[in-house]
């Protein structure tokens, strides 16, 4: 078995390919009718030969997901994405999604918002570009997310920022999705109060979400994506798994979510998750009707 096919946490190279492409799909990152780049392409954002896309993509093509046209080549097919059915509840919602870098937050995120049309906020897409410029104005690297300027200095502004849009978003009585790291919020009971008196507040019920992953998805997720950002988590893998606890749990009442290269496919987990959320927004409807 050459390197392009060899197994990495007991699931074929073309297999992770699909998937990830799958989860691209269900999460609305790729849109219907959208081409799909040549295997070559691919072949080179995932570091493989392109037989092994093929694969792929014949994977996919036999789910529906990918169709081939005449001289478009590979297209999207999602038609269902073109659908508007927002999921009501008895009360505004709103789903804090945590976890590790390459975890698949977003995609998560991506997707329950194409299910159940909530908004949805999501850190990087809320402030990159004013953290990135700031940054830069401080003398360092657009892309830094480990040295202390960043840390101490501009991320507890990214997080204000954020809880600002989600809080303007709850008091209208809309249900939000929010994704971001949250590890050391999660933590954090001082924050945790925050968030608990917010929801009071606006009448919301609160839903946390930790999206787990093992080392070799993660990487192979950040490797795919390839941001600028996680060049320095790259470079230093083994360093950066060092400093982090892939078996941490936050402490709160919290539902988990595995997107492990293994896992269930992360369209079904997320429907799984949005049946939870009404089942129990119905039941305290009811209570409440008592």
């Amino acid at each position: 078995m050459d390197d392009a096919n060899k197994l990495v946490v007991g699931v074929a190279k073309h297999e992770q390919i699909a998937r990830i492409i799958r989860n691209d799909i269900t999460a609305g990152k790729l849109r219907h009718g959208q081409k799909l780049p040549s295997d070559r392409e691919q072949a080179e954002r995932f570091d493989v030969s392109s037989p092994v896309v093929a694969k792929a993509m014949t994977i996919l093509t036999d789910e529906g997901v990918v169709t081939s046209k005449p001289r478009a080549g590979r297209v999207v097919n999602a038609p269902d994405q073109l659908e508007s059915r927002e999921v009501e509840t008895s009360m505004p919602h709103l789903v804090i999604i945590g976890g590790y870098a390459g975890s698949g937050k977003s995609e998560l995120g991506r997707t329950l918002a194409r299910l159940t049309s909530w908004a949805m906020v999501d850190k990087d897409t809320t402030t990159r570009p004013v953290v990135e410029k700031a940054l830069e104005v401080m003398g360092t690297s657009p892309n830094d997310r480990e040295s202390d300027i960043y840390l101490n200095e501009v991320r507890p502004r990214e997080y204000e920022a954020m809880m600002a849009t989600i809080t303007e978003n709850l008091t209208s009585g809309s249900n939000v999705i929010a994704t971001a790291p949250f590890i050391r919020e999660l933590r954090d009971e001082a924050w945790l109060q925050r968030l608990r008196s917010l929801c009071d507040s606006t009448g919301t019920r609160l839903v946390v979400v930790w999206v787990k992953c093992d080392a070799e998805s993660m990487h192979t997720y950040l490797r795919g994506r390839g941001a600028a950002r996680d060049t320095a988590k790259l470079e230093g893998w083994q360093t950066y798994l060092d400093k982090i606890d892939l078996d941490y749990r936050p402490a709160v009442e919290h539902f988990v979510i595995d997107n492990s290269l293994g896992g269930a496919p992360l369209v079904d987990q997320a429907k799984d998750l949005v049946a939870k959320i009404q089942s129990r927004s119905e039941t305290s409807g009811h209570n409440a009707q008592k």
